[in-house]
């Protein structure tokens, strides 16, 4: 039985048995989220399609039950997820070949992209007293996994995840992954990393259906939280990570402190078969290889009277790449130098990062915001010798925060990203987003 047969399993069982459960109806919250997304991607400096280009409007339908009563409390959670296609093109959604599953934003029908598309996710949940198990489809977010929700509809994983809070100030999760859906697909796929992926082209890259992860996160002052995960990709890669993150008051500001590392190593097939390997530097001759990353990162952030001035350090060594669960149809990872464009985790790289964002509540429009971020990376090891890249993203978004329009935003993303490695094509891209959240229970 996989996961999602036995969430709808819970689910018909809770509300067969316990519809009328005081809790269950009270506690429960649906919204419908909508999402108009436009995305223009330049790409320059090479061969192939100059811009990507997409358009669509998506709707995200969630449902977040109560628990039932009683010492084991049971409960449902649903989300349904809409695309619609209002502008692309074969030449300009991103996967001109035809060779990938889909393009920028949609699902592919070989090189066109296809008019709608859309999925049901639903997950059973059990309680007891401060425990939670939820099986089915899950969004986690901690530092060795990480949802997607860069385009028109979120990425979404199949799996179970327990969480407990019951230790006074400790939090302990732990939980299995087995698919993911990608934010431009309806297929539950496999898991891999970037190069045995092989582009999400499902047919010929490695995949494996076992991610399993666990940590802990516990606050030991209420300024000074620790945490420290583990993550394994089966076949793939093993992922320990430490943090500190503190937060203290300097003058009328606060300044918080997030300091990261992880080490990650090859797992099973990864330490001798071509197909697992990773991306990276290794021993210069060879551009891929078994995992063996260590990361280090820094982040500064200092916030006063609606200015936040950050600046930060991230540093790799070992062989390969810094690895992360990764598809090949978009993905994210908790690295401080995941951005709108690249990740800045290559072998060897050293990225330095400068930060300065204003929430315009502060002059009286609250609701505005404005974010700017510069990254430079250099020393990423190839085979001609050190490189270098950098960018700057640019966000600019408005939420109008009363009156009968409430919660309706407005969003621009702006990125520039250019670098020198070779047979990579500099790019520029800008998103445009109106969205906008609807209570209905």
């Amino acid at each position: 039985m996989n996961k999602s047969t036995l969430a709808l399993a819970v689910a018909v069982g809770v509300l067969a048995q316990q519809a009328g459960a005081a809790g269950f109806i009270e506690d429960s919250k649906a919204t419908l989220g909508l999402r108009n997304f436009y995305i223009n991607t330049d790409n320059r400096d090479g061969p192939g399609a100059n811009k990507n280009e997409e358009w669509g409007q998506g709707f995200d339908l969630r449902f977040i039950s109560g628990y039932t009563q009683g010492t084991v409390q049971f409960g449902v959670d649903a989300i349904g997820l809409y695309g619609v296609r209002l502008d692309s093109s074969p030449a300009k959604s991103g996967n001109s070949s035809g060779s990938a599953s889909g393009g920028t934003i949609f699902p592919s029908d070989g090189n066109r992209a296809v008019p709608d598309f859309a999925s049901l996710g639903l997950t059973g949940k059990v309680k007891i007293s401060q425990t939670e198990l939820k099986i089915g489809t899950l969004q986690p977010n901690n530092p060795v996994i990480k949802t997607n929700d860069g385009r028109l509809l979120p990425q979404t994983f199949q799996g179970g995840q327990i969480t407990s809070n019951e230790i006074k100030d400790l939090t302990l999760t732990a939980g299995q992954i087995e698919h993911a859906k990608g934010r431009n697909s309806t297929n539950n796929e496999g898991l891999s990393i970037a190069n045995a992926n092989a582009g999400s082209n499902y047919s010929k890259g490695e995949f494996t259906n076992k991610f399993y992860f666990a940590g802990a996160d516990y606050k030991i002052t209420k300024d000074l939280t620790a945490s420290y995960y583990y993550g394994e990709l089966k076949d793939f890669y093993t992922q320990n990570f430490l943090g500190l993150v503190h937060n203290w008051a300097i003058g009328p500001g606060v300044l918080k402190s997030d300091l990261r590392y992880y080490r990650s190593r090859d797992n099973g097939a990864n330490g001798d078969t071509a197909t697992y390997f990773s991306p990276g530097y290794y021993g210069g001759n060879i551009t891929k290889g078994k995992v063996d990353n260590n990361l280090y990162s820094y982040l500064a952030l200092y916030s006063v009277e609606g200015h936040t001035f950050g600046g930060g350090y991230q540093y790799t060594n070992g062989d390969s790449d810094f690895p992360w669960l990764n598809q090949g149809d978009g993905s994210s990872n908790s690295t401080i130098t995941d951005m709108q464009i690249q990740k800045f985790a290559r072998a060897g790289e050293r990225t330095w990062q400068a930060r300065y964002g204003y929430d315009f509540a502060k002059v009286g429009v609250p609701g505005l915001t404005a974010n700017v971020i510069y990254l430079r990376g250099n020393n990423i090891e190839t085979t001609v010798g050190d490189k270098t890249e950098w960018e700057r993203d640019l966000t600019v978004a408005y939420v109008i925060p009363e009156g009968p329009l409430k919660n309706l935003g407005f969003a621009w993303k702006n990125a520039m990203w250019r670098t020198d490695l070779a047979s990579t094509r500099s790019q520029d891209e800008n998103r445009l987003i109106v969205s906008y959240s609807i209570p209905l229970l």
